[in-house]
């Protein structure tokens, strides 16, 4: 059963890998770059701001920054843990794939901490913002999913990597917005 499953994902992987083509690399390449999600962070950060005041602001800080640093070492735990190849690493399959990158990156990639990420800040500022921006929430989404998909077309990591990092960001992303609204209350700060 679990031989049958990660054929699939290698399949499924290099059929999505190979949908690309080089007029789109250089997007998709951009969309999985971590600093170019700088502006969406800093608009999430003046939303706060504008919407919270500076002491509120300062806790979704904090906590944004403890579920990133969580959610990172949970996904270094589970690349160590698990030790699966990427597909750049993987000799099975990387001769019928699309490398994007410059370089494959590490040796394992179960679970891609991209994917983990964009959907814990989408979940969490969804959350936050819910009731008084309703279009932050679909553009969140987007934004997380392109972010997620760019990791199979650059071919860094397998669907199923992708999948558990989105499964793992929306349980942490929901996980410290639970613990962002508790302190607050404790605090007063409501």
């Amino acid at each position: 059963m679990f031989d049958k499953l990660v054929h699939l994902d290698q399949q499924l992987f290099l059929y999505l890998n190979n949908l690309g083509s080089p007029e789109w690399d250089g997007f998709w390449l951009f969309m999985t770059n971590k600093f170019s999600s700088i502006p969406l962070y800093v608009a999430l950060l003046g939303f706060s701001i504008w919407r919270f005041r500076w002491k509120k602001t300062l806790l979704i800080l904090i906590g944004v920054a403890l579920m990133i640093a969580a959610t990172d070492q949970l996904a270094n735990l589970f690349k160590y843990g698990v030790e699966r190849l990427r597909p750049c690493h993987d000799e099975d399959i990387n001769a019928y794939m699309r490398l994007v990158k410059a370089s494959c990156g590490g040796k394992f990639g179960y679970f891609s901490a991209h994917a983990a990420n964009s959907f814990a800040v989408a979940t969490f500022f969804s959350l936050l913002f819910k009731d008084i921006m309703k279009w932050l929430p679909p553009f969140l989404l987007i934004w997380a999913i392109i972010v997620a998909y760019s990791r199979i077309y650059i071919g860094v990591h397998y669907p199923l990597d992708v999948i558990t990092g989105i499964s793992i960001g929306l349980l942490m992303g929901w996980i410290f917005q639970s613990l962002y609204l508790k302190l607050t209350l404790k605090l007063n700060y409501a």
